[in-house]
């Protein structure tokens, strides 16, 4: 493999979609594979469980995404600096991000564990699933700042072009999963009787195994150094840089997550059965996104090098060059999902009321995933061209303005159920596309450049 200044200076205008995508779109899929061989081995021992571990890592997804201030900022800068040549800075940038998201991670991973019973009741988790989400959030909570840490070293290797690395990756970790909840729930250590604790263990080892991949990768390639040392003196210009960044950055995550566990909530009061439609849906939609998300974080690490470089028109083209090709893909995608849905629930479940209720709400992720597509690959580009700030307050106001309040009305009030419920990402997603897209061919977004000239 080359060295990571050329392999920096492959990514422009030219640089082909999948070759960026392409890792990306298989780190995604295998990631998904983690997540869904704990729901899949867990449904065939305790439904209850299944539940307990969906609210578990729903509410799990909230602190991740906080990790993102950094990650997300940390993405845009590396992105615009290596692709302006500044390759002075990048050690400081480095270890900044890194340090900093591992003090992040320890903090809120002790917040998770203290402040779990007053979180899961606040969810109106049914009683009877909370013992095991207390459980599994002892363990995968405990071990959040280790994914603080692999948040932010992913990012920097795919800026500098090591996109496979993540694959790799996620290879190992889906390995580590798999082989313990089979020795947990099923195989030689099933005497132990670990349940839930025996799906949360092996992810706990799989973390660590990710970050110290990704950190002797870093330092073999020899992309750049990660010290205590270049943080003295503190370089909190720098800082105050990145949070200003990832705070509307991933502050739209941020934001659109709290949004999810309000939608969770409602779900959570239409009984157990929506509860698990909810969670075994959203296995099978996850494979629908995948492409569109992978095509849209490759075409924001190819801005971000050209913005750096000046090059705003050809920035410009390259969105919707990815458009052409990931929103056939992902309504293709979505389409097949929901016509496979009454046999593809059933690897989940046997119980009828479950798969009827997921065939309707299958059915209303074909617009959210067209929405979604046109979301992440203009929002993504608007981050990298340094317009942050837009995507934070437009989302906050489709997101509550109309993902809430028509969620709960088709849902609660009109007694849609989950279908209803899931109607409200639906019209979030899809109103939220258009307006991002207009905003794009405008060219709003100009001028924006975080480099210094």
């Amino acid at each position: 493999m080359k060295n990571s200044k050329n392999v920096t200076r492959e990514i422009n205008e030219k640089t082909p979609l999948l070759l960026l995508a392409g890792p990306m779109f298989l780190e995604l899929l295998l990631n998904i594979c983690v997540n869904n061989a704990d729901t899949l081995m867990l449904s065939h021992y305790s439904e209850t469980a299944v539940g307990a571990v969906g609210n578990s890592n729903q509410i799990m997804f909230f602190f991740i995404l906080t990790f993102n201030i950094i990650a997300t900022s940390t993405s845009i800068i590396v992105a615009q600096y290596l692709g302006a040549g500044k390759q002075d800075k990048m050690n400081l940038i480095y270890s900044l991000a890194f340090y900093f998201n591992l003090a992040l991670g320890l903090v809120l991973s002790l917040v998770f564990v203290a402040f779990k019973d007053g979180i899961l009741t606040f969810m109106k988790v049914p009683q009877d699933m909370i013992p095991e989400a207390r459980i599994y959030i002892n363990i995968v909570g405990g071990t959040l700042f280790l994914q603080a840490c692999y948040n932010v070293m992913v990012q920097i290797l795919r800026c500098n072009g090591f996109t496979k690395v993540g694959t790799y990756i996620s290879v190992v970790i889906n390995i580590i999963n798999i082989l313990g909840n089979y020795l947990f729930l099923y195989g030689p250590l099933k005497f132990l009787n670990l349940g839930v604790a025996g799906v949360a263990i092996p992810t706990g080892f799989a973390r660590l195994a990710s970050v110290v991949i990704s950190l002797v990768f870093f330092a073999h390639k020899k992309i750049g150094k990660i010290s205590v040392k270049f943080l003295f003196p503190f370089p909190g210009a720098m800082l105050s840089r990145m949070v200003k960044i990832g705070l509307p950055s991933a502050g739209e995550n941020l934001f659109y997550n709290m949004y999810q566990l309000v939608l969770l909530s409602f779900i959570n009061g239409l009984g157990p059965d929506s509860v698990n439609t909810k969670v075994y849906c959203q296995s099978l939609i996850s494979f629908a996104m995948i492409f569109s998300n992978a095509s849209a974080m490759a075409t924001q690490i190819i801005v971000g090098h050209l913005i750096g470089a000046g090059k705003e028109d050809e920035a410009y083209k390259r969105v919707f060059t990815t458009l052409k090709v990931s929103l056939p893909i992902t309504i293709g995608l979505a389409t097949a999902n929901w016509l496979l849905s009454p046999y593809t629930l059933r690897l989940f479940t046997t119980n009828e009321n479950i798969i009827k209720l997921g065939f309707y709400v299958m059915a209303v992720d074909i617009v959210i995933e067209i929405g979604r597509c046109l979301n992440m690959t203009f929002i993504n580009a608007m981050k990298a061209a340094g317009d942050y700030i837009y995507p934070l307050i437009l989302g906050m106001i489709t997101m509550w303005g109309l993902g809430v309040s028509v969620g709960y009305t088709l849902g609660v009030a009109l007694s849609f159920g989950v279908a209803g419920v899931f109607a409200g990402t639906a019209a979030d997603e899809f109103i939220r596309g258009l307006i991002v897209w207009h905003r794009w061919a405008k060219k709003k977004w100009t001028g924006k450049s975080l480099v210094e000239k």
